[in-house]
């Protein structure tokens, strides 16, 4: 009986655990490389999706880039000039679109909110949409 235990024990310490195959840790799976290594997919496996779009910061280094080069008006600037217009509206921030060249100045008021868009390159107001 101690043997058949001593044998079941040992037989229990073999068998991966639970998500061993996720983790590519099965030594009976094919594919398997030696040494520990992940799994390989199998031959007819679809290559890789595209790589991710642009970082969420792109605008933001865009921006960066165009007032280091002179290209724009920096941010500071351009609400300078633009807030103290919105008599009675509350100021919310902005965004940088790269391609227009233009910042949206965000405003609200009673629950409404208003656009600004600002040419950035000469700081003229291009459009207001609420």
């Amino acid at each position: 009986m101690s043997r058949c235990l001593s044998l079941l024990l040992a037989g229990l310490l073999l068998v991966p655990g639970p998500g061993a195959l996720a983790r590519g840790h099965a030594p009976w799976a094919p594919g398997h490389a030696r040494g520990g290594g992940p799994l390989r997919g199998p031959p007819h496996s679809s290559p890789p999706g595209p790589p991710p779009g642009p970082p969420r910061g792109d605008a933001q280094g865009a921006a960066r880039r165009d007032v280091h080069q002179g290209a724009i008006y920096r941010i500071h600037d351009i609400e300078r000039r633009v807030v103290p217009t919105m008599v009675g509206m509350q100021y919310l921030g902005f965004e940088y679109d790269p391609l227009a060249m233009a910042y949206r100045l965000k405003f609200i008021r009673a629950g409404r909110v208003t656009f600004i868009d600002v040419d950035a390159r000469s700081g003229d107001v291009i459009g207001q949409s609420r």
